[in-house]
């Protein structure tokens, strides 16, 4: 009885803990919005929050006329993220269906503690290896005046970010459950009509959720767009123009911006956007993976 009540103890307080900790979560964020909003309603006031998203001009620093336009920032963004999808999806997809349904035991254990260890690379490395590698290279293979521009940081991104998109993607066709695979191939299919026409399918949903998070992670990025993106506030015309992503510009100039300015404070307005951005993408990935999620079981 003694070890019965100590049980039921030990159950309440592991509740009330994760309990704490979960409040605790709540509360940080509450407090995140509740700054970002104190600190960015000087600007807003002042300028409008419509004006701002619209503007196209972002000249703060400008004495006599400044201009607080977030939308070459925004853009930017947007165009990275997207390009960057364009290049690692296809490559994650493809390195999840090798691991999931092609490869061996043993080359499925390497690969996957490889995709690990590159996972966990420290984003200014990436920064440090395109500056080294890629800008030089861009610079000549398209004969620019300067490598540091979308492109670059679009690849660098997108390599940064496959290894999270293989990863989603595989725990997803992983659990599709063998019955499928096995009927599939009683009906005649081969292993590549059963992946395209069964697995897939069937993983759609957490494919989908692995592509929305992928871009919640480069839009949040910030150390590679810093150092790669060419850090110019403008609308690109090409892929071979430098840009400056939001997450670029807050970290570039919130040094310099004088505390309590209307500069100041419209680099809290555009975190604020971006906040509301990456919690927009993480609903999205929620309701996606709830409402069209396959009743997969176990899986194998």
């Amino acid at each position: 009885m003694d070890q019965f009540k100590i049980k039921n103890l030990k159950e309440n307080g592991i509740k009330q803990l994760i309990f704490i900790l979960s409040l605790f979560s709540i509360i940080s964020l509450l407090l995140i919005i509740l700054i970002l909003f104190r600190e960015s309603y000087h600007s807003i006031k002042e300028i409008g929050i419509l004006n701002m998203i619209s503007g196209k001009e972002w000249y703060p620093t400008d004495n006599e006329n400044p201009s607080f336009g977030f939308f070459p920032l925004i853009y930017a963004s947007v165009y990275i993220s997207l390009l960057s999808l364009f290049f690692s999806l296809p490559l994650g997809l493809v390195f999840a269906i090798y691991i999931s349904e092609l490869a061996s035991e043993r080359t499925k254990s390497f690969l996957k503690t490889g995709v690990e260890l590159i996972s966990t690379i420290p984003s200014v490395v990436f920064g440090f290896i395109g500056v080294a590698l890629l800008v030089p290279l861009v610079q000549k293979i398209f004969n620019l005046s300067t490598g540091y521009c979308l492109l670059t940081a679009s690849i660098v991104l997108a390599i940064m970010v496959t290894p999270i998109i293989a990863t989603l993607c595989e725990d997803s066709l992983r659990m599709v459950p063998i019955n499928l695979r096995e009927a599939s191939t009683a009906l005649g299919a081969n292993k590549y009509q059963t992946i395209i026409k069964i697995v897939l399918p069937a993983a759609s949903a957490g494919i989908f959720t692995a592509i929305i998070l992928g871009f919640g992670r480069i839009i949040g990025e910030t150390m590679v767009v810093l150092m790669l993106s060419g850090g110019a506030a403008m609308i690109p015309e090409s892929v071979f123009d430098p840009v400056r992503p939001i997450t670029s510009a807050i970290a570039s100039e919130m040094g310099e911006a004088v505390v309590g300015s209307t500069h100041y404070s419209a680099l809290f307005a555009m975190g604020l956007i971006l906040f509301i951005i990456t919690i927009i993408i993480s609903i999205a990935a929620e309701v996606i993976s709830r409402k069209y999620s396959f009743k997969l079981g176990k899986g194998r």
